[in-house]
């Protein structure tokens, strides 16, 4: 089978594509023969080696967190799949390996795919769908009558996020593009500013969390719409202590953590709020809950529709990188 691999962390990675014998599943795992993977911002992160201090792999390791496919075979004590299901997963950190042909994937870290999508639509979801899930009831543990603010929540983060967040209770502020707000409102989104007409900022009631897909320009913003002892959590800015601290990890990699999150932490708590760091863990049950979302709101995540297959792997990197594209970029197998 064909798959693509990283040999080495580099800034200007390239992946190499070979052929390699197709795995056995073990007995916890199902193998599935891909039919379509995302190419995500994570990936790119791998790749340089930029998140090696929260998983480092043994090279050569083949690439890829989320895709959608076939189940061909199943260990035996996997008891909730069988040959021929349509199935979508976020594969687990530790054992990635979605840009290739087959891959053998634990049977806790998979669902049915959703039956309003096709593969495509399909593979886009996991990743995007897991990190609303998993920071909402997780990092946020945001409660129903709260509310919650997304700054640059028009994309594909936040047409996951508003409907978990609403079905949790939730009162959803976000601001995006003009073409996305008929949507958001039609998602139940309580107020939608339009970036380039309104600062959010300048109207905004204080919120009690603050979901942050921007960055640390749009921080002290953020930090400005907070009520006191809110929480903001970033899917950029970078970990910190509470994030090592969650995970258990080393008194090395804890005091790392401290160091490298210790200017956003401060910033924070001069405001009085508390910050987060969310990096997307594997949950197959978690999936489930989230493909009954997508069926039940008709979600359809955008998809860019240029096309790549596995050999275009490293031209598809470049324009996830810098082509500005119009939503997820898929591998097609």
């Amino acid at each position: 089978m064909q798959t693509a691999q990283l040999l080495k962390y580099d800034k200007n990675f390239k992946l190499v594509v070979k052929d390699i014998p197709i795995p056995e599943p073990e007995d916890n795992e199902i193998l599935v023969k891909v039919k379509a993977a995302a190419v995500n911002p994570v990936d790119m992160l791998i790749g340089t080696g930029s998140v090696k201090i929260i998983q480092n792999y043994v090279m050569p390791v083949t690439m890829g967190n989320e895709l959608s496919g076939v189940v061909e075979a199943v260990g035996k004590n996997v008891k909730d799949f069988n040959i021929g299901d349509e199935v979508y997963s976020r594969l687990p950190l530790d054992r990635i390996g979605a840009f290739s042909e087959y891959v053998t994937i634990d049977g806790h870290a998979v669902a049915l795919k959703p039956t309003n999508l096709d593969f495509v639509h399909s593979a886009a979801v996991p990743l995007t769908g897991l990190t609303a899930y998993q920071g909402l009831t997780e990092e946020l543990e945001a409660q129903s009558g709260q509310s919650v603010m997304i700054p640059g929540g028009s994309g594909s983060f936040g047409q996951m996020a508003i409907p978990i967040a609403k079905q949790m209770g939730l009162k959803v502020m976000v601001s995006g593009n003009a073409r996305s707000e008929q949507s958001a409102i039609d998602m139940g989104v309580e107020q939608y500013f339009d970036y380039r007409k309104q600062d959010y900022w300048e109207h905004l009631e204080p919120v009690d969390y603050v979901i942050d897909t921007i960055g640390k320009k749009e921080f002290n913003h953020e930090l400005q719409v907070m009520k006191p002892n809110g929480r903001l959590l970033s899917l950029i800015m970078g970990p910190n202590r509470q994030f090592a601290k969650d995970r258990d990890f080393s008194f090395f990699k804890t005091i790392l953590f401290s160091i490298v999150g210790n200017k956003i932490d401060k910033q924070a708590k001069k405001s009085h709020a508390q910050y987060r760091f969310i990096f997307v863990r594997s949950d197959g049950e978690q999936l489930k809950k989230i493909t009954k979302i997508v069926e039940d709101n008709q979600i359809e995540p955008a998809i860019d529709p240029t096309e790549f297959k596995l050999e275009d792997i490293n031209e598809a990197f470049n324009y996830v990188a810098n082509g500005h594209p119009n939503g997820k970029v898929m591998i097609k197998f």
